[in-house]
């Protein structure tokens, strides 16, 4: 097959050759197949490519590193060019390669920016510079339609909204903490929109990968939203008293921080972007509730609430990694309590039987439950 299996099969089903039902039966059969499958060859092939570009990366990196105090500015800047256009040239004279030579090309293009900066000492806004790699991204993906463009766009672009959002509250009249819960909103809510790019009878390898990127990015982004406490409070009237509060600035902040990651979920996902929107309003619960004190029972009710909510969520769209996610966060949760609630109440002998305990017997439930909410998602009962 020259598509992933997923791509096919959206055919089929536009034009009335299969049901979602059968089409994620067809899927789940594949996948546990495993490595014999095509698919598994696939991935194999996508795994075994981004390593050795990422190696070839690196060799280029240090072999540059090495000769670079010895060039003058024109011959780095030429070594920038020849860079970027000879991993680009490669790609299109190799087609086996072309997918990762052209991603190398265009990471080679935001280090060609910046050090172009460098080269000419020009002083100018940083995150324009992430704004031009990402508009390389999303050129790449316009010309050669291959995944690893669409990675880099998904990962660029947010990336330059944030340095921009940096930049406009730097200097501003509240604490210099203050600009980073709505960072962490706006991530947390990011990732769910990648994690969940998936749908059944919707599955390519850009799907894939962002839902691998939204996947790493998620807990990290909720502890960050958790432990941003009180930072967003600049007039502090309780816990959620100045949730808005901060100008106009801060106001469009907390506005893009929701939008921008519901109207990525609803161009990914379609009507089933209604359960991005629960989770948004998850969020800014979360945040409301950890914003006056921190971490705490409410806090920590709300995770584990966030985590069953992921388990299901998973169920309904048979997503194997949504429910592996959910009860991950369930574990570090009740982790996370124990810690903060029980533990120094018990005494330190007490305390550390006590967390024994958890690991063996909480971690032993929590991995047949795991196994069976999977094993059901495979039997398509989900």
């Amino acid at each position: 097959m020259d598509k992933p299996l997923g791509e096919y099969l959206n055919d089929w089903m536009d034009a009335g050759l299969l049901d979602p039902v059968q089409a994620q039966r067809i899927l789940a059969f594949e996948g546990r197949r495993g490595t014999r499958s095509p698919g598994g060859r696939r991935l194999f092939s996508v795994l075994a490519s981004a390593f050795g570009a990422l190696l070839m990366g690196a060799g280029v990196l240090l072999f540059v590193a090495a000769n670079w105090a010895h060039l003058g500015p024109g011959a780095r800047f030429a070594l920038v060019l020849a860079l970027v256009g000879g991993f680009h040239l490669a790609g299109a004279r190799l087609p086996r390669l072309a997918v990762p030579l052209h991603g190398l090309g265009t990471l080679a293009l935001g280090a060609g920016i910046f050090l172009a900066g460098q080269i000419f000492n020009l002083q100018e806004h940083w995150p324009g510079g992430l704004m031009l790699w990402a508009l390389g991204a999303w050129l790449g993906l316009a010309l050669l339609r291959d995944w690893v463009q669409g990675l880099l766009a998904a990962l660029l672009t947010p990336a330059w909204l944030i340095g921009e959002w940096l930049e406009a509250t730097r200097d501003g009249p509240f604490p210099h903490h203050a600009p980073f819960p709505v960072l962490a909103l706006f991530v947390l809510l990011m990732a769910f929109s990648y994690l969940t790019a998936r749908l059944p009878g919707r599955d390519s390898l850009l799907r894939r990968a962002l839902a691998w990127a939204g996947g790493l990015a998620l807990i990290p982004a909720c502890l960050m939203l958790v432990f941003a406490q009180g930072d967003w409070l600049v007039s502090g009237n309780g816990p959620g008293g100045s949730f808005f509060l901060g100008g106009a600035l801060y106001r469009a902040g907390w506005a893009a921080a929701l939008g921008a990651p519901l109207a990525l979920a609803a161009l990914l996902r379609g009507r089933a972007a209604w359960m991005n929107l629960a989770a948004a309003l998850w969020a800014l619960a979360l945040a409301w509730v950890a914003g006056g004190a921190g971490p705490g029972w409410g806090s920590h009710g709300l995770c584990a609430l966030g985590a069953v909510g992921l388990v299901l969520w998973g169920l309904r769209e048979a997503s194997s990694e949504r429910v592996n996610l959910g009860v991950a966060g369930f574990a570090m949760t009740l982790i996370a309590f124990y810690f903060s609630s029980i533990m120094d109440k018990l005494g330190r002998s007490l305390g550390l039987m006590g967390l024994g305990l958890l690991f063996l017997a909480g971690g032993w439930q929590l991995e047949r439950l795991r196994r069976r909410l999977n094993a059901r998602i495979g039997a398509g009962g989900a």
